[in-house]
């Protein structure tokens, strides 16, 4: 081969890899089709959902963590509401609030205000994220307890990913001396084990009623229970009081976290395979890592790498042994904090 032929082809390979990457590219991405819009979506899902973990931390330091997370589900809450009043779609009745208001409590109230909390007793975002994405990893645990026959798959992952989270910890074994990091450990691992409980739960009820509606109900109601509680409990500090970073902080959780991302990630889990819209949640953790690092000067070391690479090793093992067995529709979402 001359070296003109090599140039060409060198040429020609930069031009192909170009070409690929074009699909990323958001002023074009209308001329697209529907698989290219997918993927875009996807990518934006991959990044959004793991800043997110940044962001609240980013509010979390000026501001009480669960007043930052009312304030967020409230106002998410109340444009989702809104635009399905403005859509002049039913309420839901009679036995139809059951599921929406048991949801509210354990996906929000719960898992997304205490793995927000987590993150002002000295959790970082990084370890905040990679924990939370371990909750399909109880879903197993709660399985064995109901003496439920699981997948040996399932099994494999539970303890690859139970032993990626040691490797982390044992980085944290200092750490652990400080009551306030044991407290939001202890928040972070509960928030999961909520999440995993409202994911069957979900499972259990039957789709009577519109999910997205129901999802902006249950982020209503939280919002409100949680504002309160703030109120109430004194805990909360002055609207006026907030300063801008935690505001902009909110803003972005919810233009971001709680609308686009989420609008992406349905756009994307109705035009791609599940197996490749579920990508998202391996690259989540990763981003909050790298965005942790720089944004906060969070530390990256082998004991993070590795576990963090064997944790979600271990949690793609059980989602594929899952999703081997259970209906699309049926399948456990996770999201940013």
């Amino acid at each position: 081969m001359s070296f003109f032929d090599f140039h060409k082809t060198i040429l020609q390979s930069s031009a192909d890899s170009i070409k690929k990457l074009s699909v990323f590219n958001p002023l074009t991405i209308h001329k697209k089709g529907t698989r290219a819009k997918a993927i875009f979506c996807l990518a934006l899902v991959c990044i959004l959902w793991g800043t997110t973990w940044i962001a609240s931390k980013e509010g979390v330091e000026r501001m009480p963590a669960l007043q930052m997370a009312s304030i967020r589900q409230l106002i998410a809450g109340l444009l989702y509401v809104g635009f399905f009043v403005y859509k002049k779609i039913p309420f839901p009745k009679g036995k139809e609030w059951i599921p929406i208001i048991v949801l509210s409590f354990l996906n929000f109230m719960i898992s997304n205000g205490l793995s927000t909390l987590a993150l002002q007793y000295k959790v970082s975002a990084g370890l905040g994220s990679i924990i939370g994405a371990i909750f399909p990893l109880w879903i197993v645990v709660i399985g064995l307890f109901a003496s439920k026959k699981m997948p040996s798959l399932a099994i494999i992952g539970l303890l690859l990913g139970f032993g990626g989270v040691c490797v982390i910890f044992y980085d944290h074994l200092q750490d652990f001396l400080d009551p306030k990091f044991q407290l939001g450990i202890l928040f972070s691992v509960i928030a999961t084990w909520t999440w995993a409980f409202a994911t069957l739960y979900t499972k259990k009820q039957a789709a009577s009623f519109n999910p997205y509606f129901s999802l902006g109900l249950q982020m209503l109601i939280s919002g409100v229970c949680l504002y309160s509680f703030t109120s109430i409990n004194g805990i909360a500090i002055p609207l006026t009081g907030i300063p801008w970073q935690s505001w902009s902080a909110i803003a972005y959780l919810i233009i971001f976290g709680s609308l686009i991302a989420f609008i992406c990630y349905l756009y994307a889990l109705q035009n791609l395979p599940t197996e490749q819209a579920s990508i998202y949640a391996y690259v989540n953790p990763m981003v909050a890592v790298i965005c942790g690092s720089i944004y906060f000067g969070d530390i990256i070391n082998e004991f993070i790498i590795i576990g963090g690479l064997v944790t979600l090793v271990g949690v793609y093992l059980v989602n594929r042994a899952f999703k081997s067995s259970v209906p699309p529709a049926e399948q456990p979402e996770t999201e940013g904090v």
